[in-house]
């Protein structure tokens, strides 16, 4: 978007700089009233045309601009996508080795104990 300002700001400012100068040009050469008012149309026509073709180069820029910005938002569109299922998978992954840890821990906890181990004697107070 800042390309298509600059660049509509530029066309406008070449614009207004060429008609200033042919104007000045005008007022300043030495010819007859008849052949300064030819003179100017003839200028107004080849600016016009001027005007034409840097609109048309200026309109191609822009669709160029606007299919490359489409490009990458549509690269950086499948980029997030991977990002995003990659994470999912990664979650998931988590999820189950977590979910699988949790029932290991479960079924110990709930496992009858196979040998009971004998109460742990006291040892007999040391006398000093």
């Amino acid at each position: 978007m800042a390309d298509n300002k600059c660049a509509g700001d530029f066309l406008a400012g070449f614009l207004v700089g060429a008609l200033v100068g042919a104007a000045t040009a005008l007022l300043f050469a030495p010819m007859s009233g008849e052949e300064t008012r030819v003179m100017i149309r003839e200028k107004g026509v080849e600016l016009g045309q001027r005007a034409d073709e840097m609109s048309i180069e200026a309109r191609k820029r822009a669709e160029e601009l606007q299919l490359q910005a489409k490009e990458r938002a549509e690269a950086l569109q499948e980029r997030v996508k991977v990002a995003v299922d990659e994470g999912k998978a990664t979650a998931t992954k988590t999820k189950e080795d977590l979910l699988t840890q949790v029932g290991q821990a479960d079924a110990v906890e709930e496992a009858p104990p196979t040998e009971e181990a004998p109460p742990a004697e006291e040892a007999p107070p040391v006398e000093e």
